[in-house]
């Protein structure tokens, strides 16, 4: 339904002793993703928070397949396979070039401020809309993408 994508670069601060990113990183580079997607979706997350609506994490799981090092350029792809219902689920693959290396997803629901589930507000699903049909219809007729 929805594809995004972020590019970092691995501090230094992020590694250990044997200059491997440590495995919690790859969570704050998810969340940095998802907070990245909202902002190009124009719902910036803290524009959400005024409005008294949360997107807390419920769920979050990583496969780490090889490591990351300081100083990589590296991409996080983020995905919304489904439409957003009372949970939604956003996968993700964290990769050096070709090189996936790691791959894991979160699930999260709205929530107003004393915790209470809510359905996902109409102008996020129209927003996801549009950005997914702009992307269909540019994945059809990549010519156009170029000609831009």
């Amino acid at each position: 339904m929805l594809n995004f994508s972020t590019q970092i670069r691995t501090r230094y601060a992020e590694t250990d002793r044997m200059n491997v990113v440590y495995h919690s990183h790859y969570f704050v580079w998810f969340e940095t993703a998802r907070i990245q997607l909202l902002d190009h979706l124009g719902l910036p997350y803290r524009d959400l928070e005024a409005q008294g609506l949360f997107i807390p994490v419920l769920e979050a799981q990583a496969s780490y397949k090889s490591p990351a090092h300081f100083d990589d350029r590296l991409t996080i792809d983020l995905q919304l396979a489904k439409p957003p219902r009372a949970r939604f689920r956003f996968d993700y693959t964290v990769r050096r070039e070709s090189t996936v290396l790691t791959t894991g997803y979160t699930v999260h629901a709205f929530m107003d401020a004393s915790g209470k589930a809510l359905r996902p507000p109409d102008t996020f699903l129209q927003r996801l809309k549009d950005v997914s049909a702009a992307q269909t219809t540019q994945a059809a007729n990549p010519q156009s993408q170029c000609e831009r």
